[in-house]
């Protein structure tokens, strides 16, 4: 979490952590409280991470007037405090705990009473016991739908809320009345019945919906904590040739740093004496650490590996690499326009119709009922409220969602936002990482050719074994791995040298031995013939790196060494290409690399050598362009570009980061799993649809039969049990239309 205070002329410039907030039009109310508060030159809050930053003058007003405006409004601003940040997330884990608490103990009571409103209406004291029951259900538990109706009509609004407190509200009171007073109705010939397992449930349902919203929203800010985790927290510093170990707070532009084997580079700088090999896949995305010697830039979060540096500091804290990777994912998880809730849209068109049709009901009733006037003008007008009750729109896309989830981890494809469900199956453009996602993203062995006049091959791969083991170089691994497999140890080298950017040397039995590159070779004159040379040249046009291994005249061996293609990637990218999406690959890898990897797997588009901040830039040009992007990648690198996309699906076995910035992760590395995905969010919106439509359909039905509109005809009332079985039987329809989900094959 990024928060700081920044003086320009009259004005400052400062960031508050937000609490309270539950969806994008709160977010929306926040930002318009602050922007009309006294002294405020401008102001915007970032939903994604729940912050917010007002430009004020300081002499007209200050962050605790801006708290106590935004107080008014219900929410919070975290002010004063040594670590917002810290106080901001113990906030928002007591709502979670909250929510949790009300959702449970809101279920335990409803259960008893939709039992006795189903299955024992004729209990005795059944009535009473679901009121008692059901009373602290609506208004202590579930007493936030009420608060933000209230919150919702003030500004003329109507959503999911509004239905839910104006419906279980009604539908309460109303019961409540029955039951006290039952005389009123039976003096008349009516039954009077009551609605409180409808109150309860509903309430009930729509907090469990809100509970797995609130967790989901918890986890958003994790890939930015665990982005900030990648600095260290202490730096060694060298003064006057004496260590000096300091805060990381403290450190200064011009400082010498030490750097050990395997340590974290915590700033940006350049190497001022010694060598090392750096994993820089966190800005590249390539598995092979890069060689660092004297003048080589370093920068905040990479890993060193086995060598030890200095390296002098020339950019420290908000100026880091690492520090605008953070501020570039803040930016791009809070810049998408969250999709409204198509329940919500639904809800704010259909409250006020369900009103109108209500004080219709009984202002004609009263004009035309007769003798009998008041008494149907209240049933009828009230019957039309209750039976309005959402509890099939309530269940309509919660329980589909839940099915197609659970569908997707049966198919490995873990899903934390519904809202990427929803959309996946709009996505016209998918993005894909090279390294780890199209790639297997560690580097193997893919061919060797040995000299035809070698006859001692078995004990040349000991003499290599034991070069290689005693290597820093990242490739020497790849070509250990394929050596073990192959059942081979190593022999007692007699002396052994690493010689910086070109390879190895060391000595046996008297003979001296090279393994590197070709610039190895040619320093030491040892000649290569023309066989070998050609199968070099072949592996370095596929995109392989080429090791050579040699004795002090000739080349015995060429080894090619490649990050492989996974062989599920072809396939998955032929389905997409085939479900006419576009695929392009992106990646920080150069371009003969690249070239011949989209060659491979059919992929016509591509971009090599690009920096985590193109890849953003990239997808936001084809989303401004009206294209729904997917985004697919695994590394560190690839957050800032997943926090843009639409969707975004992270590789299961890549960086914790890439999981949490993504909305799906894929459990397995097999590409496939991405078709899958997008054919899983079209049928669970299809279910969606379909359930909208029944819950529609049964209003459609319901509130004209409960406004008595048949009664001039053939003296037909809607019976208030018939209104009840009709609304369960809604219900029910809704879940089992969700359930098929369960059957489809994706």
């Amino acid at each position: 979490m990024l928060t700081d205070t920044k003086t320009s002329g009259s004005f400052t410039k400062q960031s508050f952590p937000v609490t309270g907030m539950s969806c994008a039009s709160c977010a929306s109310s926040v930002e318009s409280m602050l922007k009309s508060s006294k002294g405020v030159k401008d102001a915007a809050v970032n939903y994604a991470n729940q912050t917010a930053w007002a430009e004020f003058n300081p002499t007209e007003t200050n962050s605790f007037e801006l708290q106590k405006a935004i107080r008014s409004i219900g929410y919070d601003i975290i002010v004063n405090v040594e670590d917002p940040a810290k106080a901001q997330e113990e906030i928002q884990f007591k709502q979670y705990q909250e929510i949790k608490s009300r959702t449970i103990w809101a279920s335990i009571l409803s259960l008893p009473v939709f039992i006795i409103g189903m299955f024992f209406i004729h209990l005795p004291y059944g009535n009473w016991i679901s009121m008692i029951l059901t009373a602290p259900v609506l208004f202590w538990f579930g007493r936030n739908f009420f608060i933000n109706a209230w919150g919702q009509a003030k500004h003329g609004r109507a959503n999911m809320d509004t239905l839910v407190a104006l419906s279980t509200g009604i539908a309460f009171i109303f019961s409540v009345f029955n039951t006290l007073n039952p005389e009123f109705w039976l003096s008349r010939g009516v039954e009077p019945h009551v609605y409180f397992e409808a109150s309860a449930v509903v309430i009930s349902f729509i907090s469990l919906g809100k509970l797995l919203e609130e967790k989901a929203k918890s986890k958003t800010s994790s890939a930015i904590k665990k982005l900030m985790g990648l600095q260290p927290k202490t730096v060694r510093l060298l003064i006057d040739g004496q260590e000096k170990e300091i805060a990381i707070s403290a450190v200064e532009k011009g400082n010498t740093i030490l750097i050990r084997p395997g340590e974290k580079i915590p700033v940006d700088g350049r190497v001022t004496s010694g060598d090392s090999y750096v994993d820089e896949s966190m800005i590249t995305g390539e598995p092979i650490a890069v060689h660092k010697q004297k003048d080589d830039q370093v920068f905040a979060g990479t890993i060193n590996q086995k060598g030890s540096f200095q390296f002098k500091a020339e950019k420290v804290g908000s100026d880091t690499f690492l520090a605008h990777i953070i501020k570039m994912v803040q930016q791009a998880q809070g810049s998408k326009a969250p999709v409204q809730k198509l329940v919500d849209k639904i809800a704010g068109i259909f409250v006020p119709i369900v009103i109108i049709i209500s004080i219709l009901t009984f202002i004609t009733w009263m004009l035309l009922g007769g003798e009998n006037a008041f008494t149907h003008a209240l049933l009828t007008s009230v019957t039309v409220l209750v039976i309005a009750c959402p509890c099939a729109l309530g269940l309509a896309t919660p329980t589909a969602i839940m099915v197609g989830v659970g569908k997707g981890a049966e198919n490995n494809i873990l899903i934390k936002d519904a809202e990427s469900l929803e959309l996946a199956h709009q996505v016209n453009v998918i993005i894909l990482d090279k390294t780890g996602t199209i790639t297997a993203g560690k580097p193997k062995v893919t061919a060797q050719e040995w000299n035809t006049n070698t006859t001692n091959k078995e004990e040349l791969e000991k003499i290599l074994y034991s070069l290689e083991i005693q290597s820093e170089h990242p490739l020497a691994e790849a070509v250990i791995s394929n050596l073990k497999e192959n059942k081979i140890q190593g022999v007692n080298l007699e002396s052994f040298e690493s010689i910086t950017a070109r390879g190895v040397t060391g000595s046996y039995e008297g003979t001296a031995y090279y393994a590197g590159n070709k610039s190895l070779m040619d320093e030491h004159s040892i000649q290569m013939d023309s066989d070998l040379n050609a199968k070099a040249t072949t592996f370095q046009k596929k995109a392989n790196t080429v090791i050579y291994f040699s004795n002090t005249q000739n080349v015995l061996a060429v080894i090619a060494i490649a990050d492989q293609v996974k062989p599920s990637s072809k396939i998955a990218i032929k389905k997409l290409l085939d479900m006419n999406i576009e695929v392009i690959m992106l990646t920080g890898d150069n371009n003969q690399t690249a070239a011949a990897v989209a060659e491979e797997v059919g992929i016509k588009q591509y971009q090599a050598e690009v920096l985590p901040s193109d890849k953003a830039d990239f997808i936001k040009e084809l989303q401004q362009k009206g294209k729904v992007v997917a985004m697919v990648g695994d590394g560190i690198n690839d957050s800032h570009a997943l926090a843009q996309a639409d969707i975004s699906i992270a590789m299961g076995h890549g960086s914790d980061i890439a999981m949490d910035v993504a909305k799906m992760t894929l459990i397995t590395s097999d590409l496939q799993s991405i078709p899958k995905a997008l054919k899983l969010s079209k049928q669970t919106v299809q279910t969606i649809h379909q359930n909208l439509f029944w819950a529609f359909i049964y209003n459609l039905i319901g509130i004209p039969l409960a406004a008595g509109v048949l009664y001039a005809y053939n003296g037909f009332l809607l019976d208030p049990m018939i209104a009840g079985a009709a609304m369960a039987l809604s219900s029910v329809s809704v879940v089992s239309n969700s359930l098929r989900l369960k059957a489809t094959k994706l």
